[in-house]
């Protein structure tokens, strides 16, 4: 099939509800990846930060596929040993205590929320429910974590959302302290990196006064990690950088490199909250998607995450130099291009991959989520082609 022919059965048969790049993708390897006529793309993307480890990885591809051959599925009525050791992991890894496996971004953020609410409601009754998140906040695309998103172009059409929800300015613990006066706040939720809000980083005083706030009142800390995860932003949770102890961690994209899982952990306050019952996901713990989960965690050591960390500051700095760049914001691998006002991040992406790289966006800004594994000789040749692009507009 040719990428034309892909693209028709997409608008006949597919929902349009996505945005499509013109590009329809056949397969892939490493950091790099081919349409459906042969011609090849160097990926900064990396699936919207999924492909943590690129495409194909052969250690992740073995697991997969053993595990496939084994058990695909089995629902959460038997024990499996992926799940297992995969919840030891992250465990062990995050300081916390034990893992709900869901499927997704939404569905862990979505069991977060009810973890705290239920945290709240066993110890202090049924009015302190209110969940606080922050303005520019992205947490999924059901209608609670809708809700729980500080930006209001995803508050539309689908009234009314779920109550019990307001946000606070980011960086703001004026705001914040004065909010919670009212003492109906069972929990707040903040990203690091706020990423769909434009690859925004949260200061570190901040951050620290709202884990102060919330231990000091009893409010359930939640930090969603589900973009900044899993080794994106130099460590293996962007919060480790921070000195921070969230009670709940959300996780998805990156910890399954490439196929749908999401988790949040639980810190020992909130460790036991849920028992039998109080929740559950039929594809939860998938066999397959935990062995994948599995053979991610084991390539992400201290040597893989330095090199993170060593290659986001060689981009950042690379990025910073390039015609009409106006700043760079980010973490480690997890960056965002400010560009100057007559310049648009999507045009930008239409004319990379046209040159044949793949860029993404994030409000206004450019966003680059490459594959953890990129090489330096990648890197050079993606800023090469960015400023060729740039230096044209």
């Amino acid at each position: 099939m040719t990428n034309n022919d892909i693209k028709k059965l997409d608008h006949d048969y597919i929902a349009q509800t996505y945005g499509r790049f013109d590009l329809a993708l056949s397969h892939g390897k490493g950091c790099d990846v081919w349409d459906f006529d042969g011609k090849q793309y160097l990926d900064f993307t990396s699936g919207i930060g999924v492909n943590s480890l690129g495409w194909a990885d052969e250690d992740w591809l073995s697991a997969v596929v053993n595990q496939a051959g084994k058990l695909a599925h089995t629902s959460n009525l038997f024990f499996t040993e992926p799940s297992a050791q995969l919840a030891k992991t992250l465990v062990n890894t995050s300081g916390l205590k034990r893992v709900f496996f869901a499927n997704s971004g939404a569905e862990a953020n979505e069991g977060a929320i009810k973890t705290a609410r239920k945290y709240s409601h066993d110890k202090y009754g049924k009015d302190r429910a209110t969940v606080l998140s922050l303005v520019n906040s992205f947490h999924g695309r059901t209608i609670s974590t809708l809700a729980a998103t500080g930006q209001d172009v995803f508050h539309q059409h689908f009234f009314p959302f779920t109550q019990g929800f307001e946000h606070t300015p980011a960086n703001d613990i004026q705001a914040l302290e004065q909010r919670l006066k009212e003492n109906d706040v069972c929990a707040i939720i903040l990203e690091v990196v706020q990423g769909e809000g434009g690859v925004c980083a949260l200061e570190a005083d901040y951050m620290q006064a709202v884990q102060q706030l919330c231990q000091s009142q009893d409010i359930i800390f939640i930090i969603d990690e589900v973009q900044t995860g899993i080794g994106r932003t130099g460590s293996l949770f962007a919060y480790q950088q921070f000195g921070l102890q969230p009670d709940i961690i959300t996780l998805a994209k990156g910890l399954g490199g490439g196929l749908p899982i999401g988790a949040f952990v639980l810190g020992e306050k909130v460790a036991n909250t849920l028992g039998k019952s109080d929740h559950g996901s039929t594809f939860g713990a998938n066999p397959v998607s935990c062995a994948a989960a599995n053979a991610v965690l084991a390539k992400i050591d201290n040597h893989f995450l330095a090199e993170v960390s060593r290659k986001g500051e060689k981009l950042r700095q690379a990025l910073a130099d390039l015609p009409h760049v106006k700043s760079v914001s980010g973490l480690g691998l997890m960056l965002g291009i400010e560009f100057e006002e007559n310049i648009k991040a999507a045009d930008v992406v239409a004319k990379s991959i046209e040159n044949g790289v793949l860029f993404l966006t994030a409000k206004t800004k450019l966003r680059l989520l490459p594959p953890l594994i990129i090489s330096d000789e990648q890197i050079e040749h993606g800023i090469s082609v960015l400023k060729s692009v740039l230096s044209k507009m």
